[in-house]
């Protein structure tokens, strides 16, 4: 029987998309399938009428069930909604199960975005994204690498009144986004005035601004599951920088460490230097850099803000209460 390949790989689970290589688009059942290491058991994908010819395609467990902390049920069923190519991501494909629904880019099948059907939170690096509005003046907010909007979706969820502005490079992503995530949705004003404006084009670009600039800026841009090489230079966050209002900050997905690292080698003052992204970073704003690592569960990604160290108390109390104690785990960056 004709399989058509899936996989979920925790090494590069939740990354994002940026201006990839274009690729001429070629058929997904073309790529060799990859079982995910360490999977207990197989789960049933079924192709919907179109998505691909009806093949039945074995997968492994999803990765947010996982993370969730919650074991995977053996009735669980993942329905392969569509799959195409583009001339940024030579495979596209949006699966779907009872909880969530994926969005999976490269022949890797990172996920590149999640929207969560049973509940509001990710439980990954999206999250932390909701935290910035409450660190920084009111004003509009930069979201480079917007994929399918999962951090528009949570951003808006908890500040209604949010002008959001988010930059794709792939306009088939926005084209399927709109159809199965709800991007469309939140183009659309809500009763407080905001809402999700949508760009299409190269992020790093010097027209990727508005005028007055932005009060913050989210960075999530990856390609081929790695964060793309322009961010390792102390040079693009300067530029970034520029697009920022006064007072205004910069919160940054950095992806993993240069090397494998235990948490219980990765918790001391200076384990950010194991995340060249953050080193170009501290080198960027020298004294006015701060850094997490998420933990296990939430995949493992290290994350930045600008800016001095917020009040942590005060930042606890202002954020929805889900993030209040995460909140106060940001410490600043600091050289041995």
């Amino acid at each position: 029987m004709a399989t058509l390949p899936l996989t979920f790989s925790p090494s590069r689970l939740f990354h994002r998309h940026y201006g990839a290589k274009p690729q001429q688009p070629r058929l997904a059942a073309s790529v060799p399938l990859l079982p995910r290491r360490g999977a207990a058991s197989a789960r049933r994908l079924y192709c919907t009428p179109g998505a691909g010819g009806g093949n039945e395609v074995s997968v492994p467990p999803p990765p947010v069930a996982e993370q969730q902390g919650e074991a995977p049920k053996e009735e669980d069923e993942y329905t392969l909604l569509a799959v195409t190519g583009s001339d940024f991501n030579e495979v596209i494909m949006i699966v779907d199960s009872p909880a969530t629904r994926y969005l999976l880019l490269d022949t890797n099948r990172n996920v590149h975005s999640v929207l969560p059907k049973t509940g509001v939170w990710t439980n990954s690096y999206w999250d932390e994204f909701v935290s910035l509005p409450a660190a920084v003046p009111r004003g509009p907010v930069a979201l480079l690498g917007l994929g399918a909007g999962t951090a528009a979706h949570l951003m808006l969820k908890f500040y209604p009144w949010l002008q959001l502005v988010g930059w794709e490079i792939d306009p088939k992503i926005i084209e399927l986004s709109r159809d199965y995530f709800g991007l469309s949705d939140l183009e659309k004003e809500t009763e407080s005035g905001g809402s999700l404006s949508v760009r299409i084009g190269d992020a790093l670009s010097p027209s990727a601004t508005i005028e007055g600039g932005f009060t913050g800026i989210v960075v999530d841009l990856f390609a081929d599951g790695k964060i793309i090489p322009q961010l390792q230079e102390v040079e693009t966050w300067l530029q970034i920088a520029k697009m920022l209002m006064s007072d205004g900050r910069i919160m940054v997905n950095c992806g993993g460490a240069d090397a494998a690292v235990s948490l219980a080698d990765d918790t001391g003052p200076s384990s950010w230097v194991q995340n060249p992204t953050i080193k170009a970073l501290c080198a960027a704003f020298p004294g006015q850099l701060n850094w997490k690592r998420l933990s296990e569960k939430d995949s493992v990604n290290y994350v930045a803000l600008t800016g001095p160290l917020p009040n942590l108390d005060e930042w606890s109390t202002s954020v929805p209460i889900e993030l209040s104690t995460k909140v106060k785990q940001w410490i600043p960056c600091e050289l041995a």
